[in-house]
């Protein structure tokens, strides 16, 4: 839950979620999650993308997958064409699916996302790790049950702290164009309409 938490800061204009951890199977394709909550709707030409690997903590970012008016891959040799965008910015998904996933994929995936007018830019991180053999089942129904009201209860106050936000902002500009009509009248009051006492 905490790990959730920490990949979408509330105090800043975008939340950015994905899972921390994604285990995928060698020689199989997975589908990296990356979503986002704004206030305002994605317009093309303002929204932008970023996903990087890193190999390990201290490496840097590969930028390899990028969005400024249109999805541009960056084809980094080390993914060749296994890379492929199944997100819609519009729906505010921004995922792609990693096909024939090898050993050396293994690392950190960041997401940035930013949507102005927000003026902070969204970040979450996926660590992929790379699993040689399938991992023994269980009966893990419990653990769905608890997961699912984990994350559906967090989905809900996500979603409420995003709608408060929006309110606030939108109720914020009104006043702020409010404020500026009372001005503007008390001007025209002071200057063009006569005092009700000298009538």
């Amino acid at each position: 839950l905490l790990s959730v938490l920490a990949a979408a800061p509330m105090g800043l204009g975008m939340e950015v979620m994905a899972p921390t951890t994604i285990n995928a199977l060698n020689g199989s394709s997975v589908k990296l999650s990356c979503t986002f909550n704004s206030c305002y709707k994605v317009e093309n030409k303002q929204f932008s993308l970023n996903w990087t690997y890193q190999e390990c903590r201290n490496c840097s970012e590969e930028l390899f997958l990028q969005f400024r008016m249109k999805i541009m891959n960056k084809q980094l040799e080390r993914f060749g064409n296994r890379v492929e965008f199944t997100g819609n910015p519009t729906k505010y998904d921004v995922s792609f699916t990693l096909k024939n996933v090898q050993l050396e994929d293994e690392g950190t995936y960041n997401c940035y996302v930013l949507n102005p007018p927000d003026r902070h830019r969204g970040h979450a991180s996926i660590s992929l790790k790379v699993l040689t053999k399938e991992p023994p089942k269980h009966d893990s129904t419990v653990a769905v049950i608890v997961g699912a009201s984990v994350g559906g209860f967090l989905a809900v106050v996500i979603l409420v702290l995003v709608v408060v936000k929006c309110v606030r902002r939108k109720k914020q500009q009104r006043l702020n164009t409010d404020d500026q009509k009372t001005e503007e009248e008390g001007k025209t009051d002071g200057e063009g309409n006569p005092d009700e006492g000298t009538k």
